[in-house]
């Protein structure tokens, strides 16, 4: 059986313990590397938490964290979901549908029409998740990645 549970900020130091495992499972889907972390300490930890509004959820699995996932409100009808990551012995058992869709309801109840993301271009395992919900392309790029390319920006209507 897999829950969800929505963390607050007394719950930085579990989101820095799974947001550490997913970056050293799976460094090829993240734009940020392991190494980023290990500076700035409880702070920077509690920082992701104080931004106004922040939807912080980690997936669990017989009382073990399989997942983690964000959600940022960044206008009046836009929010982003970000660091999505769901570990390998929860893969393909509906973890990642069951935290966007956390978010997207998260973000309805902010008022938003909007729920936008980035994406390593060649995490296709991701791209095909965020499809299945309803994500597109819009075209637009993101941040530069090491080596040259860059992040694509997925969007998706919300009702």
């Amino acid at each position: 059986m897999v829950w969800l549970r929505v963390l607050t900020g007394d719950d930085w130091a579990l989101w820095r313990d799974v947001r550490l495992a997913a970056l050293a499972e799976a460094p090829q889907a993240f734009k940020h590397r392991i190494e980023d972390w290990h500076r700035g300490g409880e702070e920077r930890w509690r920082a992701g938490f104080t931004s106004p509004g922040t939807y912080n959820i980690v997936a669990f699995k017989h009382d073990r964290a399989v997942g983690m996932a964000r959600g940022i409100p960044v206008g009046t009808d836009v929010c982003e979901l970000r660091s999505v990551w769901v570990s390998p012995e929860a893969r393909g058992r509906q973890v990642g549908d069951r935290m966007i869709e956390a978010i997207a309801h998260w973000a309805l109840r902010l008022g938003a029409t909007t729920l936008r993301l980035t994406v390593i271009p060649d995490n296709h395992s991701a791209i095909r998740l965020y499809r299945r919900h309803g994500f597109a392309f819009s075209g637009q790029l993101g941040d530069a990645l090491p080596g040259g390319d860059r992040e694509q920006v997925m969007v998706k209507a919300l009702p």
